[in-house]
């Protein structure tokens, strides 16, 4: 009888880990029968939640379809030397943004963007290895993907099937990244890095990097005005003072070599508000003469229109945005709790697990055969024990909140877009990533959203631009914005908005 007492612990050991490996096994079976399925491969395309899943292989796609585009498609020079000349004149001590000039006229941007392409000077030869710049720029289109795809997967907005069709169809875009080698890109990466650390409330990195994109070039302008209610209603009056002290701040360090030496000259140069563009270039507004292009009064009225539209949806745009840092408030102060209460049930759960990992087989035996009795005298049929689910997590998405601060930010710079005096073909990507989330804000049928998207790229793959073209995207864009006013006209926040 001695002897017995190792031999029966040993072999209940044994059934323990036979069971542990049937348990592994039938969880293995349960993945199995959740994911590969029709029902799954369709949420992966319609379900929005699943957008982080399909960034994945969004993000590998474009990689190789980048990498295809560098090595099969012939590089166009259009300004890459042109930067690299402005870029050489400051390095060998020239400071005077009078005398900073390439092939195409003077250097009209800021000094993060001198500082920057002086950079890639170095890396390139001087401007001569072309082939790493393209990869660099890769690099670049892969990080702002990311970002943009973040901004999306956290809003849960937009079906991954819309992304998937925009990223992968929009020649003008991978060609504006890695055939031409614009500065806009890297601004508005800079952008896409400020708007994620302003998402994940880190205000102070994100204002610098906010005002690095505008040392890059003036047009993250375009996205200030929801920038500032964003501040305001997140932060208060005080602390958004301080912010913008933090990008009046990087701006002067940034500046200080051209501001010490010919202050007038950088300023005027780098932030030149009326400077007139050329013509031949106007993607929306060939059909427009030129002496009616280049009028003053003409860029008066585009202005005044551009002050209206902001002041128009300045209400609505500034409920969002509160509502936004309400819910904010509450996922602070709500959040700590649920996390507390997930880690007491993880804890409870690993316990009980234990516990019943203790049991003799004998004492499991006599457990089930209990259970069954009790069943059987109070009428029940018995649960098969794989079909009880347990919840084992409480969680709450405060993260789809985001939707509130997104459309504020995209339709402030989307305003500026359509008000703006000439759009040239690398100003595509300024709002490109944000139009699907325009166009899905809208209650428009799927049909009119792909049609407007579609109309859009043609507009902007049409070169050299003509009349009909022009008018094309002015009337997609006039139809998009009337779509988003609408969807803010039949919301009951905008009516109560009337009302008040």
């Amino acid at each position: 009888m001695g002897n017995n007492g190792p031999i029966k612990r040993n072999a209940n050991k044994t059934r323990v880990s036979n069971s542990r490996l049937k348990e592994q096994s039938n969880k293995l079976l349960q993945l199995y029968n959740k994911y590969v399925n029709f029902d799954y491969g369709k949420s992966l395309l319609f379900d929005a939640s699943q957008l982080q899943v399909v960034s994945i292989g969004i993000l590998i796609v474009e990689l190789i379809l980048n990498v295809l585009v560098v090595q099969n498609t012939r590089y166009t020079e259009i300004d890459w030397r042109a930067y690299m000349q402005e870029c050489e004149g400051f390095l060998n001590g020239t400071t005077d943004y009078a005398l900073l000039k390439g092939d195409t006229g003077p250097l009209v941007y800021p000094a993060g963007f001198v500082y920057i392409y002086s950079i890639l000077y170095f890396i390139t030869s001087k401007g001569q290895n072309i082939r790493l710049a393209q990869y660099i720029f890769v690099g670049i289109y892969l990080l702002q993907m990311f970002l943009v795809l973040r901004i999306y997967t956290k809003a849960r907005k937009v079906p991954p099937y819309v992304l998937i069709f925009s990223a992968f169809t929009s020649y003008r875009i991978h060609s504006i990244y890695v055939l031409r080698l614009f500065n806009d890109p890297i601004a508005i990466l800079l952008f896409y890095i400020a708007f994620n650390l302003f998402i994940d409330n880190r205000w102070t990195l994100g204002s610098v990097f906010f005002s690095l994109g505008v040392t890059v070039k003036m047009n993250i302008l375009l996205f200030a005005p929801a920038i500032l209610l964003m501040y305001i209603t997140n932060l208060g009056y005080a602390k958004t003072l301080l912010q913008l002290i933090i990008c009046g701040f990087v701006q002067l360090v940034l500046g200080a070599p051209f501001l010490a030496s010919h202050p007038v000259n950088y300023i005027k140069g780098s932030f030149d508000i009326g400077r007139i563009f050329e013509h031949k270039w106007t993607v929306n507004y060939r059909f427009l003469s030129r002496y009616f292009f280049e009028h003053r009064y003409f860029h008066l009225g585009l202005l005044t229109v551009h002050l209206l539209l902001l002041i128009a949806f300045f209400r609505p745009c500034y409920h969002f945005m509160r509502s936004y840092a309400r819910l904010r408030l509450v996922q602070k102060q709500l959040q700590p709790r649920i996390d507390k209460f997930n880690a007491e049930l993880k804890q409870s759960k690993a316990k009980k697990e234990d516990e019943e990992t203790d049991l003799t087989v004998e004492q499991q035996k006599f457990l089930d055969s209990f259970e069954k009795s009790i069943q059987h005298a109070s009428g029940k049929q018995p649960v098969p024990k794989e079909k009880v689910e347990v919840q084992d997590r409480h969680e709450v998405y405060f993260d789809k909140a985001v939707q509130l601060a997104v459309v504020p930010v995209f339709l402030a710079n989307f305003i500026g877009v359509i008000c703006a005096r000439s759009l040239h073909y690398q100003f595509y990507v300024w709002y490109f990533h944000t139009l699907p989330y325009l166009a899905w804000f809208t209650e428009f049928d799927v049909k009119v959203k792909f049609l407007l998207l579609g109309f859009i790229e043609f507009a902007w793959n049409t070169y050299p631009s003509t009349d009909f073209s022009s008018g094309i995207l002015h009337v997609c864009h006039i139809v998009l914005l009337f779509g988003i006013v609408k969807h803010f006209f039949n919301m009951r926040l905008f009516k109560k908005i009337k009302n008040d």
